[in-house]
């Protein structure tokens, strides 16, 4: 016989309620469908049962406290059990069999239509409790929605009589996610504060006493939860806790235990203390991060500093071998390992620099000493290339005569792998610019055809779809560029290897493209090179081909053209050249340009890179993308600031192409804020370009270079040039009236007829059409729809759709 008496957990007079997971009990109670409950300890499960259930008649049983002989007569009582059954702490079970009688019981007990049963466990749904999942439909309601709200949390402390200030009370959200647990140490530490007059030293002592609660909430988690379980499990999850996410394979490697599988298995079952995802076929873990700090904290306090360094190590290694070098090196670095430092970088410098994280590794390379430095052909090479990146040529040249030095006191293969890197740093170093190319290349091919030198990898294009503008500035070569594709062509390709597949016909493509050639032999050449490239080649350079064939699409108003190419090729780069992404989509980003599609490009400026924070010269093209973003956004202050940057970046790397872009936007810029100076900008710009004949630098600043243009300011050169230059840059002006169309502030205000007409007209719908429709006039929705222009700032039927779309008005 089943005693009567009901056993009830306890709410205090503090409980909140989460509403969400009440709505979801109220839910379930009405179909009568079996509920689990799961979360971490103290994470309120069975208050918020109690709370549920308080002017009800259930049962309540603890498997934890009343052991397997209550389920046992349980099972044999069925007939005068409450219509209410609430069985808590399932994760306590252990052993199989106890978890088979305890399985079958609820499988029982989940058939009767006249029984509502709810569960409570630590852990998420266990293996041996599947089948009644599925079979039953169980509800699920994890720890999340356990977790009190901001205005739940606001209604709790209002219970304790705690005012908190707003410093205090954000730091609690993030400290805390609105455990109850945790909420409930911080109100007793809280509620114990004096009063104080002031309120930067009450902020103060709440901010203080927020801390110390954190600890007071980590020492509860020991001694209530962590100290319960076997020592094996304990120092298990010690070891991991040095990593943030971990796969089976490094749990084996960082702890040296085979059995790692079962014991995450173990973790699972006791608590929901290991998150566990999918991830490219694989299973992913992460310790929740709670248990994660207070695992670290006991970690660094039980074991020496030795053995705690060892698991770093295991760790770097573990990250070393999955690739992935920038968690190796923070392993590393953790552990004091300029061994395995130094192993990652020397690999890394054999890349390079668009290939290899020369510049997101700058920390790591700029630490090591100059003795370590000293030691490796690789990193004197690379801490020469890193300098020049970095701007700083005096740094650069002296690591370069290191090396110099150490290639003429050695022999044979260290020898001729100091002069092979030598040679390559002659060709590669971006502040040398392109003087004396010509023969360093003439040189470096014979060496490789001789088979007396094998040159490091190349990169033409860092990343960029643009090779004249692309590794190196190569603007001076376009006055020459079809004598210099016969003469050196062959020898380029072959100093080049795979990047120099397709590399003479996208170089004159490209050339011919900026010169304003003619439109298919611009294709066909850009065309060609990249089925060159694609067969056997690098995307690298396909990306070149795809950014000319692009170009030319806008150029001739075909955008859908040059968005489909681009996304085609993006999936492309996803599966076999990722680090083109970033590139990629600024190239997309300056389409929506064209377009006038700011709200794109204002969240595509949320991944670009930040100026501010350092400036990184291999992102060039997504800085002058932002320039432009700055520009159409009304930013311009901030476009003159990003290109000073630039300009002083062009001179130092010897960048043509940029210092005519940035005098061209800089000159845009200026003449918006109506300030002086932008005619001498554009002068300069003019003249350069003009100097290489470089058309489409300039047309393809359409719209907004219109402006200036038709104020008459420019002195030409060459009529010719003028005339194509005028008359291209009109033309596109025309095409992509929004193109760096800068946006009115403020919001815009149209009536609902105004916007019923624009939509209309978005349909299609001529003004006759849309007169007889809404029972105006063709006068009247004339009168609408210049309004509606005036306040949108534009000129015609097709821009105001556009900006009304822009300003999500449609």
């Amino acid at each position: 016989m089943v005693e009567k008496k009901i056993q009830k957990p306890v709410t205090d007079e503090f409980y909140v309620r989460p509403q969400g997971a009440w709505k979801m009990m109220k839910a379930a109670q009405s179909l009568h469908q079996m509920v689990y409950i799961y979360g971490v300890s103290g994470s309120g499960k069975t208050s918020f049962v109690a709370d549920f259930l308080a002017r009800k008649r259930y049962l309540y049983l603890s498997l934890a406290e009343a052991g397997m002989e209550k389920v046992t007569v349980l099972s044999e009582d069925q007939e005068e059990l409450p219509q209410i059954i609430v069985l808590d702490d399932l994760h306590s079970l252990e052993s199989t069999e106890d978890r088979s009688i305890c399985g079958r019981l609820i499988e029982q007990l989940a058939k009767r239509k006249d029984l509502w049963v709810i569960l409570i466990s630590r852990a998420q749904i266990p293996k041996w409790l599947k089948t009644v999942y599925v079979q039953c439909t169980m509800l699920t309601i994890g720890e999340e929605e356990l977790y009190l709200s901001e205005s739940e949390q606001e209604l709790y402390f209002n219970k304790w009589e705690i005012c908190l200030t707003n410093a205090a009370a954000e730091r609690l959200r993030r400290l805390g996610y609105g455990h109850p647990l945790y909420l409930r140490i911080a109100a007793m530490r809280l509620k114990a504060i004096p009063k104080l007059d002031k309120e930067s030293d009450r902020a103060e002592e709440e901010l203080r006493a927020i801390e110390v609660s954190r600890e007071d909430f980590w020492d509860y988690l020991e001694i209530h939860v962590y100290d319960q379980w076997n020592l094996e499990q304990q120092e298990f999850l010690e070891m991991l806790s040095i990593v943030e996410v971990f796969d089976l394979q490094m749990a084996q490697q960082i702890t040296k235990k085979e059995e790692a599988g079962s014991l995450i298995q173990k973790a699972q079952e006791i608590g929901n203390f290991i998150l566990e995802w999918r991830e490219n076929e694989k299973s992913m873990y992460k310790l929740r991060q709670p248990m994660r700090y207070s695992m670290q904290r006991r970690l660094l306090a039980k074991y020496s500093k030795e053995y705690v360094k060892e698991l770093y190590y295991n760790a770097g290694s573990s990250y070393e071998l999955q690739g992935n070098i920038k968690e190796a090196l923070k392993m590393y670095e953790a552990c004091d390992s300029e061994e395995g430092i130094s192993r990652i970088l020397i690999d890394n410098m054999r890349k390079n620099p668009a290939a290899g994280e020369y510049f997101e590794l700058k920390h790591y390379y700029l630490a090591l000493s100059e003795r370590r430095i000293r030691e490796s052909v690789e990193l004197m090479a690379g801490m020469s290339m890193l300098q020049s990146m970095l701007l700083n040529e005096e740094e650069s040249e002296r690591w370069y005569q290191e090396l110099k030095l150490f290639a003429s006191e050695k022999s044979g293969g260290v020898k001729r792998a100091a002069e092979a890197r030598l040679l390559y740093l002659d060709i590669a170093l971006p502040h040398r610019g392109i003087i004396s190319m010509t023969d360093l290349l003439k040189h470096a091919g014979l060496l490789i055809a001789e088979r007396k030198m094998i040159l490091p990898e190349f990169s033409v294009t860092s990343n960029m779809p643009s090779m004249m503008n692309g590794g190196k500035d190569f603007c001076e070569w376009s006055r020459r560029d079809r004598e210099l594709a016969k003469k050196i062509g062959t020898i380029v390709s072959l100093v080049l290897g795979k990047y120099g597949k397709g590399l003479v016909n996208l170089a004159l493509a490209e050339s011919s493209f900026e010169k304003g050639a003619d439109d298919y032999e611009v294709a066909s050449l850009a065309s060609s090179g990249r089925m060159q490239a694609e067969s056997g080649g690098k995307s690298e350079q396909v990306f070149v081909a795809v950014g000319i064939l692009a170009q030319l699409s806008v150029l001739n108003n075909r955008m859908d053209d040059a968005v489909a190419m681009i996304s085609s090729f993006r999936q492309v780069a996803e599966r076999d050249a990722p680090k083109l992404l970033p590139n990629i989509n600024a190239l997309s980003a300056r389409l929506d340009l064209y377009a006038g599609r700011i709200r794109e490009v204002s969240l595509w400026l949320k991944e670009a890179p930040d100026e501010d924070m350092e400036f990184n010269g291999m992102e060039r093209y997504r800085y002058m993308t932002k320039v432009r973003v700055y520009l159409a956004t009304g930013r311009k202050e901030k476009a003159i600031l990003l290109l000073d940057k630039m300009r002083y970046y062009a001179e130092k790397a010897h960048r043509t192409y940029i210092r005519i872009e940035v005098d061209l936007l800089i000159a845009i810029a200026l003449y918006r804020l109506k300030r002086e100076g932008w005619q001498e900008r554009l002068q300069q710009a003019v003249t350069m370009a003009e100097d290489y004949h470089f058309v489409r630098i300039l047309t393809r600043e359409g719209a907004a270079l219109w402006e200036l243009l038709k104020a008459d300011t420019v002195t030409w050169n060459k009529e010719e040039f003028k005339k194509r230059v005028l008359s291209e840059c009109r033309q596109e002006a025309e095409f992509y009236p929004a193109y760096l169309k800068e946006k009115q502030e403020g919001n815009v205000l149209l009536s609902d007829k105004a916007l019923t007409i624009l939509r209309l007209q978005s349909e299609g719908l001529s003004v006759e059409k849309i007169a007889a429709q809404i029972g105006l006039s063709k006068a009247g929705v004339k009168y609408y729809n210049q309004e509606s222009y005036k306040k949108l700032g534009v000129n015609n039927k097709a821009a105001a759709v556009m900006e009304a779309r822009n300003r999500g008005l449609l």
